[in-house]
């Protein structure tokens, strides 16, 4: 089961966010809070939440949620009553409460764009901060800045400066205490809250005007089946680094369970990279090694098998306890262009792991639904035309509209009886996931690109833009 060709992102349970006051959330951003309680059982520790506010309570294009960086730098000055107040039953909290609060504040200082990018410069001359890194932060952000603006939004250098100085000082905190994933990693809600953070980072990227999600029905009923104790199993094509966010996004108004509790499968790059890794500690993992990558350094392809084969066993033990419910790209990596014709589709499912899925999720002894999604996202920020070996890859990012359907599940037992043996029917099994998942693709184009909107809607695939109902 070594050989299971896994691919990217994840989140935990809905929970209470703290917003800092603001005499108008129509004009101000969200804050970005430090609350002496929290809503976690047993924890008195000092929680660094942040209060997404809406502009508008039912279209999230209306509002860009961003982090208030010096409202939280100023609490940070409050560290040492922070600290004393962690509960004393609760060390791990209070270990990496000490590493946050007494990390660099170079970039919880910034009032402007000379002040983060000057940050930068004194961060590499302190020895803090590699060169290539920095070089690849300035890019990130001059690549994020015009990106947000193309939105329109009058608060736009305002969202630009507040989302990005968190981002470098995350990135940052990780150069000095470098985080190291474990095979299942859960997401990060304390003290920091990652998921948030992911969360309003991507979400001004997000033209919601164009946005869609296919079969939104389908989502409640995978809500009813979890509520239940059932596993359920998301086969999709993968796209972006920003994928989880962006899944979250288009199903936070109608199922923020979904989208609070999704665990990915991530590939080793999305925990490696440093300018992607604060943005993975937001999302529940099952960490592996993908195929494409497996044998990129000879001496390493036997512990990359290993530590697949303890990723199996992690997510068989989620399994076993039921109510999860699990995304995985068999395609082993995100979807690209033909390189003839430019034209974006998904790229093709490796049959071993979908199987390893479908099997998985049998032996657990637990009911188990496996259904087929589509994801287009890839405008948003699109991987590099080609594979990469080295880590550190260029991030183009644009504003634009994204799309989500899902198909109803398929079931294995109704493709073995019409099969003349087992090895077809996973074959003919892989198949009927990627032509559904291909089918909603295509409505999606069609709607975004071919600017059809909901008029793209088929039979099998009805289009919604549920944050304006």
């Amino acid at each position: 089961m070594s050989s299971l060709s896994l691919t990217f992102f994840a989140t935990t349970a809905p929970r209470v966010l703290v917003p800092s006051s603001s005499s108008n959330p129509k004009l101000s951003p969200p804050s970005y809070s430090f609350s002496a309680t929290t809503a976690r059982r047993h924890s008195t520790a000092v929680s660094f939440r942040s209060g997404a506010r809406r502009t508008s309570a039912t279209c999230p294009c209306a509002s860009f949620s961003s982090f208030n960086v010096r409202a939280m730098a100023k609490m940070v000055q409050d560290r040492e009553s922070a600290v004393s107040s962690s509960s004393a039953s609760d060390e791990q909290n209070k270990k990496m409460l000490n590493i946050e609060v007494n990390h660099s504040r170079t970039f919880l200082d910034v009032r402007s764009e000379q002040d983060l990018l000057s940050g930068i410069g004194r961060e590499v001359e302190a020895g803090r901060l590699p060169s290539n890194l920095a070089t690849g932060m300035e890019e990130l952000y001059h690549n994020y800045k015009n990106a947000v603006f193309q939105s329109g939004n009058s608060r736009a250098d305002e969202i630009v400066l507040s989302n990005m100085a968190v981002a470098f000082d995350r990135v940052l905190l990780d150069i000095e205490e470098p985080f190291t994933f474990s095979s299942y990693h859960k997401s990060m809600r304390e003290p920091f809250d990652y998921y948030m953070f992911g969360q309003n980072y991507i979400r001004p990227l997000v033209d919601f005007r164009s946005s869609y999600v296919g079969n939104v029905s389908l989502f409640f009923e995978m809500e009813e089946k979890l509520n239940q104790g059932h596993n359920i199993v998301l086969i999709s094509n993968h796209q972006t680094e920003a994928d989880p966010a962006i899944i979250a996004l288009l199903l936070e108004s109608t199922n923020p369970h979904v989208a609070e509790n999704l665990t990915y499968i991530a590939g080793d790059r999305v925990i490696t990279d440093p300018l992607c890794k604060p943005f993975s500690m937001g999302r529940n993992l099952i960490c592996v090694y993908s195929k494409k990558h497996m044998l990129d350094v000879p001496e390493l392809i036997e512990m990359k098998r290993k530590s697949n084969t303890r990723s199996l066993k992690e997510m068989a033990l989620l399994l076993r306890g039921g109510s999860q419910i699990i995304w995985i790209a068999p395609s082993g990596g995100r979807d690209r262009p033909d390189p003839v014709t430019g034209e974006w589709y998904p790229a093709p499912f490796d049959t071993s792991s979908i199987d390893n899925m479908r099997r998985l999720a049998e032996h657990s002894g637990i009911p188990g639904h496996i259904y087929p999604l589509a994801l287009l996202c890839h405008d948003i920020m699109p991987p590099p035309p080609q594979v990469e070996r080295e880590v550190g890859e260029k991030r183009v990012i644009s504003f634009h509209g994204a799309g989500l359907s899902v198909a109803p599940e398929i079931s294995f037992p109704d493709i073995i009886t019409a099969s003349k043996n087992p090895e077809e029917a996973k074959e003919v099994y892989t198949q009927a996931f990627y032509n559904s998942v291909t089918e909603q693709y295509n409505v999606l184009k069609s709607a975004i690109h071919g600017q059809q909107g909901l008029k793209a809607s088929i039979p099998s695939v009805s289009l919604s833009q549920p944050w304006g109902d």
